[in-house]
């Protein structure tokens, strides 16, 4: 059985992290002379006999021809510590996972990335934030990680595909089974443009005990973590904690003082983070430049009539109500409506909810 083989199957056993991994190869010279090793020869590398015999035990559960297959033949790549494709920036945090199993690729361009995260139950503003900074910060450059859950997660990667950018997608469970189930279509166009991204074997579950792990792999991934919105307890101030602890720079979209969906991002801001209102707060504090001829994604298209080069400044902030348009530009209600659609149907502008218009 070849090497990478000899990775998955340690992998599979119980309480094999890359700390035991590095002890068997400096042992053995490789982790297939240590996959073929017996209980003597393990316990004259120095392993006690009572581990030594439990790990022969656990070894011989795995059927690694069945494995190894059952990894080929769902199109996964399995990629070890030792690979020069191995993420450089998963490498420099603490206990990094020793394989990877990834769907789609991995390329050096996704180094320069920035974890989107945030609440599954965001508001309208969030929503048009995420929007607004996913698609901002993927047109100029960077690549989006997040964890293709529900809400913020979802955004980031959708906003991401659609202005020509990468994403990776970080899951809590094997990469062979989506979650949420909805994001089933998501996910593989998030293979075509980027990697789903999982430490966990194929066919792990989606059990709640993965989900730190999962963020811990998305700020290890990233050079800072951008929390849009974020009640107290969510998950998505777990994985700003651990980009704290990786010394990555958090950010955190600053929001209204009555939403509790802000509440994670102000107490961010009050420990320190950066405020991120703008595309150019996350590229400036990382010292990025935008692609030549990016507009952070926005586009005052040159067959735009006056009118609706009105309206688009007009929408130049947050997103605002038909009635607001209408006082702002001077046009009726009736004309403007007729023109919004049109410029719907053009890709100028989207309908956030309850008659509210904001830019693409």
């Amino acid at each position: 059985m070849n090497e990478r083989a000899c990775w998955l199957g340690f992998h599979l056993i119980p309480g094999i992290g890359a700390a035991a991994i590095a002890r068997m190869i400096e042992a053995f010279g490789s982790l297939t002379a240590a996959w073929e090793a017996d209980v003597a020869a393990f316990v004259d590398a120095g392993v006690n006999q009572k581990s030594a015999t439990r790990l022969i035990e656990l070894r011989s559960d795995i059927d690694l021809e069945r494995e190894w297959d059952r990894v080929q033949k769902a199109g996964v790549t399995l990629l070890t510590l030792l690979d020069d494709a191995y993420p450089a920036m998963l490498r420099e945090i603490p206990s990094p996972p020793p394989v990877l199993y990834i769907k789609g690729e991995i390329r050096q361009e996704d180094e320069t990335a920035i974890g989107i995260v945030g609440t599954r139950r965001m508001t309208r503003y969030g929503n048009e934030m995420a929007r607004r900074m996913s698609s901002g910060l993927a047109a100029a450059g960077m690549t989006i990680v997040s964890g293709l859950a529900r809400g913020i997660d979802g955004i980031a990667h959708r906003e991401a595909i659609d202005a020509g950018g990468r994403t990776l997608a970080v899951l809590g469970c094997g990469v062979d089974r989506i979650y949420p189930s909805e994001h089933r279509r998501l996910s593989q166009d998030v293979t075509e443009h980027g990697a789903l991204i999982s430490q966990f074997p194929l066919g792990t579950a989606p059990d709640a005990h993965n989900f730190p792990e999962r963020n811990r792999l998305i700020s290890g991934l990233s050079l800072g973590v951008l929390v849009v919105e974020a009640p107290m307890k969510s998950g998505a101030l777990i994985t700003s904690s651990y980009a704290a602890d990786h010394g990555r720079t958090v950010f955190a979209v600053p929001g209204s003082a009555l939403s509790s969906a802000s509440e994670g991002p102000h107490q961010l801001l009050r420990d320190g983070a950066v405020v991120a209102a703008t595309v150019d707060d996350v590229l400036q504090e990382l010292n990025l430049e935008r692609r030549q001829a990016v507009m952070e994604n926005r586009r005052m298209l040159p067959d735009a009539t006056g009118d609706e080069q009105q309206i688009l400044k007009t929408l130049d902030g947050d997103p605002r109500h038909i009635d607001e348009i209408a006082i702002d530009t001077g046009i009726n209600i009736s004309q403007l409506s007729a023109m919004l659609l049109q410029m719907q149907l053009k890709g100028m502008v989207r309908e956030v909810g309850g008659q509210h218009y904001a830019r693409e």
